[in-house]
C-alpha cells in the first residue's frame, strides 16, 4: 500500500509498505480521508517526543471496512466508518468507568514514543479495534467525519466545563481548529455569549463566522480586561484556552470570574507560568482536558444535522502524495490554513 512515512525528523516520504494484517477483533480500514492535526505538525521536527520515525502519523480519519478480523461481529466489507484515535484496553479502572482517554495503557493512532508504536492513516489501510468503530451517517462525507475526532475534542472540553445555560459567559482564548470548534458546541449548547480572542486575523474572522458574539484581536486589546469591562467587571463563568502557552493560559486564568472554571486543552508548551495568587484568591477551577471519552455519537449527530458546521474549517483537501508540500505550509504558519485533509 501507499503510505506517508516519517522517515526522519523533517522527512516526509510517499511509499510502499505492507498493508497491516486486522488482529483478532481489529477491522481493516480502507482509508478515504484524513486530517493534518496540530501535534502531526509539531511531531513532523521531533519537538513533541512523540512521532518518533518511522512512523505513518495521522489518526483523524475515516474510509469503508475492507476486511474483518476473527472475532469481529457486526461491520461488514463497504460499511462507512469513522473511528475514534484513542486505542484503550476496556478493562482498568478508568475504562470500567467511561473514561477510556485516561486509560492505563493507552494508545493512539499514528503515535510512536517510548512506550509504544501504532501506525497511523496516513495510508491507503489502517488496523483498528472494532471497539472504536463508529458508522456514519447517510450523506455524511467522509471529508467531513475526518473532523469528528477534532470535534470530539471540543465536545469533551465543553463537557469537562460543567453547566451551560444561555446566561452563562464564556471566553474562548485561541480561535484555531479546536478553538472554534468549541465556539460552535458552545453555541449548538445554547450558551448565552461566547467571546473569542486570537493575535491571527483570519482566525478571528472565522471565531466571528463560527458563531462569537465578540472577537477580540490580543495583539492589540488587553482581553482579559475587556472580558471583565463587558460583564460589568464579573469576568467570564468559564474560559477555554485552547493554546498551551504561557500568555494564553494568564490571560483566560485572569478573565474568569469568582468561582470560575478555566478548561486547560491546549498543550504546546510543556509547562507555563501561572498566575497562582489570581487563581487561589478567586477560587477557579482549573480543570485539564484531554482528547475525547465517548463522545464520537453526539460529534456525528452535530455534524450530521448541521448544527456544528465542519466545512467552516476545511481549508483544503488534497492527494496523500501531496502530504509533504502541505505539512510544510502548515508549519510555516501560513495564513488562512485550518484544516488540511489528505485523500489517499
Amino acid at each position: 500500500m501507499k503510505a506517508l512515512v516519517l522517515e526522519r525528523y523533517n522527512r516526509l516520504v510517499l511509499k510502499e509498505t505492507p498493508p497491516p494484517l486486522p488482529a483478532r477483533g481489529e477491522v481493516l480500514v480502507s482509508v478515504k480521508a484524513c486530517g493534518i492535526c496540530g501535534s502531526d505538525v509539531h511531531g513532523l521536527d521531533g519537538s513533541t517526543g512523540r512521532r518518533r520515525p518511522p512512523i505513518i502519523m495521522g489518526h483523524e480519519a475515516a474510509g469503508v471496512v475492507a476486511q474483518t478480523g476473527e472475532g469481529v461481529g457486526g461491520w461488514s466489507t463497504g460499511d462507512r466508518v469513522t473511528f475514534d484515535s484513542t486505542i484503550y484496553c476496556g478493562r482498568c479502572r478508568f475504562c470500567r468507568t467511561g473514561r477510556v482517554n485516561l486509560c492505563e495503557d493507552r494508545r493512539v493512532l499514528g503515535v510512536s514514543c517510548e512506550d509504544y508504536r501504532r501506525d497511523g492513516a496516513f495510508a491507503e489501510y489502517v488496523a483498528v479495534p472494532e471497539r472504536v468503530l463508529y458508522r456514519l451517517p447517510e450523506g455524511m462525507s467522509f471529508e467531513q467525519a475526518a473532523m469528528v475526532e477534532a470535534l470530539s475534542v471540543a465536545v469533551h472540553a465543553v463537557n469537562r466545563a460543567g453547566e451551560i445555560t444561555s446566561r452563562t459567559t464564556v471566553l474562548v482564548v485561541g480561535a484555531g481548529v479546536i478553538g472554534n470548534l468549541v465556539v460552535q458546541v458552545l453555541k449548538a449548547r445554547g450558551c448565552g455569549r461566547v467571546l473569542a480572542a486570537d493575535i491571527q486575523p483570519d482566525r478571528i474572522e472565522t471565531a466571528h463566522r463560527a458563531g462569537a458574539d465578540a472577537v477580540f484581536d490580543a495583539r492589540d486589546a488587553d482581553v482579559a480586561a475587556e472580558v471583565l469591562r463587558i460583564t460589568d467587571g464579573r469576568g467570564a463563568d468559564i474560559s477555554f484556552e485552547a493554546v498551551g502557552a504561557a500568555a494564553t493560559v494568564d490571560t483566560a486564568v485572569k478573565a474568569a470570574g469568582k468561582g470560575a472554571a478555566v478548561v486547560l486543552i491546549g498543550n504546546f508548551s510543556p509547562a507555563v507560568e501561572f498566575p497562582l495568587v489570581w487563581a487561589v484568591t478567586r477560587e477557579i477551577d482549573i480543570r485539564g482536558s484531554c482528547a475525547s471519552s465517548g463522545e464520537y455519537p453526539e460529534c456525528l449527530e452535530l455534524i450530521s444535522t448541521g448544527r456544528v458546521d465542519v466545512d467552516l474549517l476545511i481549508s483544503a483537501v488534497a492527494p496523500l502524495d501531496e502530504g509533504p508540500e502541505w505539512f510544510a505550509r502548515l508549519a510555516a504558519g501560513e495564513s488562512g490554513l485550518f484544516k488540511v485533509v489528505l485523500a489517499p
